[in-house]
């Protein structure tokens, strides 16, 4: 009913822009996702969420920009929470973590050099993946230190490169680096502490 009465008050009101979608969109996924919870039905949940996302996120595509297929930025990472449900605990594996990795950062880079190859956006959602199996790697071995300084290099590289491609003739990626190194050094000097003491 409240969709009902918020579509009457769309149309009657301002039919340029069709914004009882997004309202109508929440009011539809609470009850699904309220459902799903209370009888544990988390795969049912992220197939059916998943798929109702992607669904507003096409209609909201077409609606507002139909010329720009923006929706195909996104349905990677939908899609990765069925995926990662249906997987349940092999998700925590190293192979599951390098695939995905993998397989993202490739979507990414089809995307960049295909639709807008103007510039290599991709090398930021590939940072931002590729600490999953390094975090994972190192979370399950307890190898702190070897993280800190497998991180700070990762964001160094990260940052170099972004400083080459944007501003190459302004080199300002000796700051966030500097900041970074703080990482494995305070590891480092944490561990001699403790071993100092033992």
């Amino acid at each position: 009913m409240t969709i009902l009465f918020l579509t009457a008050i769309n149309f009657l009101t301002s039919t340029e822009h069709l914004w009882f979608i997004y309202p109508g969109f929440v009011l539809l996924l609470f009850p699904i996702c309220s459902i799903c919870l209370l009888k544990k039905q988390y795969k049912l949940l992220s197939m059916v969420g998943s798929l109702w996302i992607l669904i507003f996120l096409i209609v909201v595509n077409y609606l507002d920009k139909p010329d720009l297929p923006w929706v195909l930025y996104v349905i990677a990472p939908v899609l990765m929470w069925p995926i990662l449900v249906m997987l349940d605990k092999k998700a925590k594996t190293m192979f599951v973590a390098v695939s995905g990795c993998l397989g993202i950062i490739l979507y990414y880079v089809c995307l960049n050099v295909f639709l807008s190859p103007q510039y290599p956006w991709a090398i930021f959602p590939a940072f931002v993946v590729i600490w999953w199996p390094l975090m994972l790697y190192h979370l399950t071995r307890r190898t702190y230190y070897q993280l800190s300084v497998h991180g700070s290099g990762l964001i160094s590289i990260f940052f170099i490169t972004v400083n080459v491609i944007s501003t190459p003739n302004n080199i300002w990626a000796v700051y966030p680096i500097f900041a970074v190194l703080w990482w494995p050094l305070s590891m480092y000097y944490f561990g001699q502490s403790r071993r100092s003491k033992g």
